[in-house]
C-alpha cells in the first residue's frame, strides 16, 4: 500500500510536493525509485535522509546522491540530533484548495524489514495532523524556532513532558478511585526517569502492562514498588518492531504509535514522533 501510495503520487498531476523522513532504505529501493520518479515528473521532492542510521551509512550516502541528481531536495539531518521518525506528507491540489495527506510510522520505508518486522503505520488527511506534520518537516529544514504541537509527541523538546504528564493524569484519576491504567509497548525500556515515574504510578495504584520486546530495566512484581506491572515479551514469527501506547484517561483511551523506544537517545538526542 505504502508503494503503490508513492508511486501514485509521483505520476498524479494534481500532486505537486513529497515529502518524507528515510531512515534505513533497501538497496534495491522501490521507495527511492518512485521518489526518484516524482522528481522527474516535476513535484517538489524533499526527502531528510539519516546518514548517520547504523550499518546503512554507505547505502544512504548512495541514495542521497541518486535523488540530488533528479532535482530533489535532500536534507541530512539536525546536528546534534538523529533523525528517526517514520513521515510522509503529500500535497494534492483538489478543486481549489491543497489537500495533505500523512503517514506516521513505528517502522522505517524499507522493503525489505517490512517482510519480517511487525510494525504500524497510520495514513490521514486528517488536518491535525497533517499541519502538525508539516511543522515537523519546517522544524527539521530550520531548527531555530521551537514548534508547539498538539496531537503529535515530538521529542527532544516535548516528548518527556507530554509522556510524564500523561502518566500523571492515570496516578491523579487513581488517586481518586477512579479507573487507571496503561499499556505499553515498546522495544526497549532503559530510561532511568521514565522507570521511576512508573514505579510511582505503580503506588498510585495504576496497573500497567509492559510489552518489550528487548532490554527492561524495570523489574516487575516487587511488592510496595512495581506489584501492580505485568512485564511480557512477544517472541513469534516476526520481530515485533512496533510501539504503542494506551492510557485509560478515565475510560477514555488515549492510543499512541511511536518511533521511538524509551531510552535517552530517544527521548533526549534524537527527532522521534
Amino acid at each position: 500500500q505504502f508503494i503503490n501510495l508513492l508511486r501514485e503520487s509521483a505520476m498524479n498531476p494534481n500532486v505537486t510536493s513529497i515529502m518524507i523522513t528515510l531512515y534505513r532504505v533497501a538497496r534495491i529501493s522501490k521507495v527511492i525509485n518512485a521518489l526518484i520518479n516524482a522528481a522527474q515528473n516535476g513535484k517538489n521532492v524533499t526527502v531528510v535522509i539519516e546518514l548517520q542510521a547504523r550499518f546503512d551509512e554507505e547505502s544512504n550516502i548512495y541514495w542521497s546522491r541518486k535523488l540530488e541528481e533528479v532535482g530533489a531536495k535532500v536534507i541530512f539531518g539536525v546536528r546534534g540530533f538523529k533523525i528517526h521518525s517514520k513521515l510522509i506528507l503529500i500535497t494534492k491540489k483538489e478543486e481549489s484548495k491543497q489537500v495533505h495527506y500523512g503517514c506516521i510510522g513505528t517502522g522505517n520505508f524499507h522493503e525489505g524489514i517490512a517482510g519480517v518486522y511487525s510494525d504500524i503505520f497510520l495514513f490521514t488527511a486528517d488536518p491535525r495532523i497533517t499541519q502538525e506534520i508539516r511543522k515537523v518537516f519546517k522544524f527539521i529544514e530550520n531548527p531555530v524556532k521551537p514548534i508547539m504541537y498538539k496531537h503529535l509527541i515530538v521529542s527532544p523538546v516535548y516528548a518527556r513532558r507530554r509522556l510524564n504528564a500523561l502518566i500523571n493524569s492515570e496516578i491523579k484519576n487513581a488517586g481518586e478511585g477512579k479507573k487507571a491504567y496503561m499499556i505499553l509497548k515498546l522495544n526497549s525500556l532503559v530510561d532511568k526517569d521514565m522507570i521511576n515515574q512508573l514505579y510511582k504510578a505503580n503506588k498510585a495504584g495504576v496497573k500497567i502492562t509492559l510489552l518489550i520486546r528487548g532490554v527492561c530495566s524495570l523489574i516487575p512484581g516487587i511488592p510496595g514498588i512495581s506489584e501492580n506491572i505485568e512485564a511480557f515479551s512477544i517472541v513469534g514469527r516476526y520481530l515485533e518492531h512496533s510501539r504503542v501506547l494506551i492510557f485509560c484517561n478515565n475510560n477514555d483511551e488515549l492510543y499512541y504509535i511511536s518511533s521511538a523506544d524509551w531510552m535517552i537517545r530517544n527521548l533526549d538526542h534524537r527527532i522521534e514522533v
